[in-house]
C-alpha cells in the first residue's frame, strides 16, 4: 500500500469525505501528517502554501510528513519539502455549477455574495458585487482554479487554458470526480494499492435540501462563463477520469467493484447508525459528532448505535467523525502537550 500522499483538498468537493479516507488509514498504519502550525485546520489559507507553515518544519532539518491533506493554495515546489519524493499526489473536482451553487451558501458572508439576495441575482452583473483585489474574492470565482494555485481572474484563452492543464497533469497523479464518488474510491483504492475498508465512507460536511436551490437554464450558463476556467479544467479531468477507468480496471469490473463498496457501506450503516443515515445538527446527541455549522447551510452529522462492542465503536465513530475533531485529535497524537 501507499502510504505517501499529498490530496489537493478542493472546496465544496466532497473533500472532507475523502480527508476522512485518509485520517482513517493514516491513523491506522500510524503514519505522519502535514498539520499546520498550532493545530488549526487550513495551512494558511489563502496563501500559496509555504513549508513553514507545517508543524515541525524547520529549514535546518527538514522533516517528512506522510500525507499532506489540509485545505491549502498548492504550489509545488514547497510542497515537496514536506513530502517523501514518493509521494502520490491527487486531488478530488466537481461540476463548477453545483460548486458555486454550494460556496454562494456556505460563503454567504464574503464580500462578493453578502449583498445579494440569490444566486442568480449575482450573476445577473457579477462585477457590481465581485472585486478583483479583495482577499476573498476567491470563493465567488473560479475557486478550483484558485485552489490549484492559478489566477481566478486569469485569462481564458486556448492556449493558457492548455498550460494550466499540462500544468495540473505534470503534478498530479490522477483526479478524481465527486460526482461519481464510489468509482473514485474504487480507482483511489487500485492506485493506492489499498483494500476496500480503506475506502468506505460515510458523506460528511453534506448540507440538508432545504438551503440547496435549482438554477435556471440561462444562471448555469451564465454560471460555467463566469467559472469558465473552473470549467475547463472540469471537463478535461471529467473526461481522463473515464480513460483511465477504462485503462486501470475495465467497465464490467469497475461495475463490481463498486457494487462491493456500497453493500459494505450499507453493511456499515446499519451495524454503526441510528435511523438510516444523516441527521440534521439539532438531532444529533453527542457533541463530539457534531459538524461545525458554517455560513447558511445545515450540516448534516449522525448518530452512532448505543452498545457496541468497544472496537466496532471506534470503528464506527472514525466513520463518523468530523473533519475538525479528528484533525484535532490525530494532531494531539502526534504532537502530544507536555506533561503539566
Amino acid at each position: 500500500p501507499k502510504t505517501d500522499i499529498v490530496f489537493l483538498k478542493v472546496h465544496k468537493s466532497a473533500s472532507s469525505t475523502v480527508m476522512n479516507i485518509l485520517f482513517r488509514f493514516g491513523e491506522t498504519h500510524n503514519l505522519t501528517f502535514a498539520f499546520p502550525r498550532g493545530g488549526g485546520f487550513q495551512l494558511y489559507y489563502p496563501h500559496h502554501f509555504l513549508a513553514r507553515f507545517v508543524h515541525g518544519f524547520s529549514p535546518e532539518s527538514p522533516r517528512r510528513f506522510n500525507i499532506l491533506c489540509h485545505h491549502m493554495r498548492f504550489l509545488q515546489p514547497e510542497v515537496q519539502k514536506v513530502v517523501p519524493s514518493s509521494a502520490v499526489y491527487f486531488s478530488i473536482l466537481r461540476n463548477p455549477v453545483q460548486l458555486m451553487e454550494s460556496s454562494f451558501v456556505y460563503y454567504k458572508g464574503t464580500s462578493a455574495f453578502s449583498r445579494v439576495r440569490s444566486l442568480e441575482e449575482f450573476l445577473s452583473q457579477p462585477y457590481r458585487y465581485y472585486n478583483p483585489t479583495s482577499g476573498d474574492r476567491h470563493y465567488a470565482r473560479n475557486l478550483i482554479t484558485f485552489d490549484f494555485g492559478f489566477n481566478p481572474d486569469g485569462d481564458v484563452s486556448p492556449g493558457r487554458v492548455q498550460l494550466m492543464l499540462k500544468a495540473i497533469e505534470a503534478s498530479f497523479d490522477f483526479v478524481l470526480i465527486s460526482e461519481y464518488f464510489d468509482e473514485s474510491m474504487v480507482l483511489l483504492k487500485e492506485l493506492l494499492c489499498w483494500d476496500l475498508d480503506s475506502v468506505v465512507s460515510f458523506p460528511l460536511n453534506t448540507r440538508d435540501s432545504s438551503t440547496r436551490s435549482t438554477l435556471s437554464a440561462s444562471a448555469v450558463e451564465k454560471l460555467k462563463e463566469w467559472n469558465r476556467l473552473d470549467w475547463e479544467i472540469y471537463r478535461h479531468f471529467n473526461r481522463t477520469f473515464w480513460e483511465r477507468i477504462e485503462r486501470a480496471i475495465g467497465r464490467e469490473r469497475m461495475r463490481q467493484e463498486v457494487a462491493a463498496l456500497r453493500a459494505r457501506q450499507a453493511e456499515l450503516a446499519r451495524t454503526c447508525l441510528q435511523g438510516t443515515g444523516s441527521v440534521a445538527p439539532k438531532d444529533i446527541k453527542d457533541a463530539s459528532l457534531r459538524p461545525l455549522q458554517y455560513g447558511g447551510a445545515r450540516i448534516l452529522g449522525y448518530n452512532l448505535k448505543q452498545g457496541l462492542d468497544q472496537e466496532l465503536e471506534r470503528t464506527c465513530r472514525r466513520l463518523v467523525t468530523p473533519e475538525l475533531q479528528y484533525s484535532s485529535l490525530l494532531y494531539k497524537k502526534q504532537f502530544p502537550p507536555p506533561p503539566p
